[in-house]
């Protein structure tokens, strides 16, 4: 294999990493550019590797990479007390090691297919949260200056879709603290601050 078609195949997966990472990192995703760039340089470089050293049988590197990439995918999920989070960004980590491996093995159309799935996918579900279709979750901090009842927390959030996390009492200054963790369409996470505004037993609050 000429170095011609090597750094051919390294700037094919870093191009491809580059815009995709730098995208994830501009939506504050917790898989960025240089996790994408690594991922694909790295699996590129096998693929190049077990064409060159065992053309007639490449299955057993190539195999091994998608594995252990797969661990690196699981530290992108983000556990809360009742949800997991992250499977979008462990998923593409994932395929990303795919794209590294076809393209480093020399399949450019192959690994040009997969590149253009993986953004209509992004693109659909952009598409889906833009209409407010699914289930997003937000943790949401609220500064009580008395003791708020469930039915009152119900009204204010206008859902009963809710897990109190934590409650904190500070009784010097006559405030609590309730931790919680919301769930409902981008239009009802995008609500909450207008309707705790109008409660008056709210002093403060934090959205996340």
């Amino acid at each position: 294999m000429d170095v011609l078609t090597i750094l051919l195949r390294f700037l094919i997966v870093f191009v491809f990493a580059m815009v995709f990472g730098l995208e994830r990192q501009r939506s504050h995703k917790p898989i960025g550019f240089g996790t994408y760039s690594f991922v694909a340089i790295g699996s590129c470089a096998l693929g190049i590797v077990a064409s060159i050293i065992n053309p007639e049988n490449q299955l057993p590197i190539l195999g091994s990479i998608v594995t252990g990439v797969g661990f690196l995918g699981a530290g992108a999920l983000i556990k809360t007390s009742d949800k997991v989070f992250g499977f979008t960004s462990a998923a593409s980590i994932w395929v990303f090691s795919i794209i590294g491996v076809v393209v480093g093995v020399g399949q450019y159309l192959v690994g040009l297919l997969i590149y253009l799935v993986v953004w209509i996918v992004i693109f659909i579900d952009r598409r889906l949260k833009f209409r407010g279709i699914g289930s997003y979750q937000k943790k949401l901090m609220i500064v009580a200056n008395k003791n708020v009842k469930d039915e009152e927390l119900k009204k204010a959030l206008e859902t009963d879709k809710y897990t109190v996390n934590s409650l904190e009492v500070n009784r010097k200054d006559n405030k609590i603290i309730i931790h919680l963790q919301f769930e409902g369409t981008i239009e009802d996470v995008n609500r909450i601050p207008h309707q705790l505004f109008k409660e008056e037993w709210v002093d403060s609050f934090k959205v996340e």
